[in-house]
């Protein structure tokens, strides 16, 4: 079930901040939680490919990534005849797709979530960060897939051993059917992805509603509510932890925002 706990100070966030798993066969302690910030607690888990070509997303996807790889060929040349790298790729680029983007790193996720285009809006509605457990999910994956993550001892797939048991997305939506879903750790195609530390859920056409699968076959994946109030707060001590714009988006698009949201000046 999916539990949800809500954020009201700044001592809260500890636990979001801190959980981490102590591992004795490395005495060390790891983490296989990923996250997702959103700043408007009412969006929905959805994907862009769902959002864009609704009740027709199935019968337009191919088209889409048809023509995505006809052009984007001269940009990557291996982006042609790899299903999933047009998807990494055009995700990357604001293309719809059924990829859904996910960080390993809660100070990332924290950002999105405390971060508006209208910066009028931040105190006017409380934000989320989605918390998912990658093991969790790993266990309801068909036998092939459990098998090859075990060869490569991943819970996280790449796209060559994605490719390696299905190299079309009609036989990964017979797979998965509307019972499971993996998660992909995108090539590092840009100095975005690696900052962002970005992984990608790769939604199954039969899962309509993501949330449900989450709440009907998971027990630790938790959403955080954080409350209107909290999020200038937040967003304040995330730059004095170097986490902005500047660093999710690398170069002069992110640090013109960063600027702006510096200058920003707020009503009375």
């Amino acid at each position: 079930m999916i539990r949800e706990q809500r954020i009201t100070s700044i001592e809260e966030l500890t636990e979001l901040l801190t959980e981490q798993e102590y591992r004795a066969d490395i005495r060390r302690n790891r983490s296989e939680f990923v996250y997702r910030g959103m700043p408007n607690a009412s969006f929905q888990l959805e994907t862009s490919l769902r959002r864009n070509c609704k009740a027709l997303q199935a019968k337009l996807e191919p088209a889409i990534l048809k023509n995505f790889a006809k052009y984007a060929v001269m940009e990557d040349p291996k982006v042609y005849d790899n299903v999933w790298r047009q998807m990494i790729l055009g995700q990357h680029h604001g293309l719809p797709t059924r990829l859904l983007d996910w960080t390993q790193s809660a100070l990332v996720a924290l950002h999105f979530a405390v971060t508006e285009d209208n910066l009028e809006k931040m105190d006017k509605r409380d934000s989320l960060v989605w918390r998912i457990d990658v093991k969790e999910l790993h266990s309801h994956l068909p036998e092939k897939y459990r098998l090859v993550a075990d060869k490569y001892e991943a819970d996280i797939f790449s796209v060559d051993m994605l490719r390696e048991i299905c190299e079309t997305v009609a036989e990964y939506d017979r797979d998965m059917g509307n019972s499971a879903m993996l998660v992909l750790e995108p090539p590092s195609i840009s100095a975005r992805i690696v900052n962002q530390y970005s992984f990608f859920s790769v939604t199954p056409m039969g899962m309509e509603d993501m949330e449900a699968f989450l709440d009907e076959n998971t027990g630790n994946t938790v959403k955080f509510i954080i409350d209107k109030s909290l999020r200038w707060r937040i967003r304040d001590m995330l730059d004095t932890l170097n986490m902005s714009e500047r660093i999710v988006y690398p170069g002069l698009d992110g640090l013109s925002k960063w600027i702006a949201r510096h200058y920003f000046v707020k009503d009375e």
